[in-house]
């Protein structure tokens, strides 16, 4: 049985979830670098607001998670599951993710950074899926 509430959690699954993400879209950007694409530039500006944008996202989730004292350490990995610690509030617990759901949900993120955070330019910004929390606009 868990302590953390439900929003906190995500927070802490998001802490983990961004910098993934991150790594995606980097190395995204060194293969479209590296490849012969006859028009690089808006591939590249594209991945690189992107990742302005997820940046800009995991510095909130790190800064609440600073003043709400949580933190995530990750324990470690194997074929089927990724192992990480959740320390929240003087607690400690272990949480254990199937590495597929943790594909499904970085690629479920990366559909919303790249398409539906630019298609709601008239709207207010969407929170990304599951996330929990509320971002800056």
């Amino acid at each position: 049985m868990t302590r953390i509430p439900a929003e906190d959690r995500d927070l802490l699954e998001n802490a983990f979830y961004f910098p993934m993400l991150l790594t995606v879209l980097e190395r995204d950007r060194q293969l479209i670098e590296q490849n012969p694409f006859k028009l690089k530039k808006p591939y590249l500006e594209l991945i690189e607001d992107t990742m302005k944008a997820v940046q800009v996202d995991l510095t909130a989730i790190k800064n609440k998670m600073r003043m709400k004292n949580m933190k995530v350490v990750k324990l470690g990995s194997d074929e089927a599951f990724t192992s990480y610690l959740f320390i929240y509030r003087g607690y400690e617990e272990r949480h254990n993710y199937f590495n597929p759901r943790l594909r499904n949900h970085a690629e479920n993120l990366l559909r919303f950074y790249l398409l539906e955070r630019l298609a709601s330019t008239k709207e207010e910004l969407k929170a990304p899926p599951s996330a929990g929390i509320t971002f800056p606009s």
